[in-house]
Parts: C-alpha cells; structure tokens; sequence
C-alpha cells in the first residue's frame, strides 16, 4: 500500500553541491537548480529504499499539476516521476525537455 509521508527538509545536492533550502508548502526531494534527486524512497517520504543513486532528470512530461520531472537512477535504472517545485530552475526544464 503506498503512502506519502510528508518531509520538507534542506539538503545539499549530491549533484551540484546547491544547499536546497526547505520547500515550505510540500516535500522538497530535487535540487531546484539542476534537478537532480536522490534513490531514497520506495513510497513517497517512507526513505526505504536501499539504492541512493541519484535520480538523473531525463525527461519531462506536462499535466493539469504542472511540468512532471521523469528521473532515471544511474545507479539502479528504476524510473520515477515528480511534480516539479515553484522554484525549479525553467531553463533546466526546458533544456531537458528540448533533449527528450
């Protein structure tokens, strides 16, 4: 049964070295500047997951919600999608969507 647990805290970008402040209206789980993420969830938040490779932004997709990031782990290969953030860099978006 999945289940979303809230977690909204800074970290520093695995990618980049980007000290990523809080979100502060949902969870924060990818660095706003180059949109890299990390393998720590098997369920929303749960941080269950074995693999933390990082999840490399490889596509984007649009929906009633906004742009969704499509990530590859370049460790594991799984795929996994997120709803991008208000502050997610747009020049980001649009190269990986341009390279899609």
């Amino acid at each position: 049964m999945k289940t979303f647990n809230e977690i909204d805290e800074e970290f520093i970008c695995e990618k980049c070295g980007y000290k990523v402040p809080k979100l502060g209206y949902s969870c924060r789980n990818h660095c706003p500047k180059c949109l890299y993420s990390k393998h720590v969830d098997k369920n929303p938040g749960d941080r269950m997951e074995e693999c933390h490779g990082l999840l490399e932004p490889i596509g984007i997709d649009t929906t009633k919600k906004g742009y969704v990031i499509i990530y590859k782990c370049q460790k594991c290969g799984a795929i996994r999608r997120n709803v991008s953030a208000k502050d997610d860099d747009m020049n980001q978006i649009i190269k990986i969507s341009a390279n899609h």
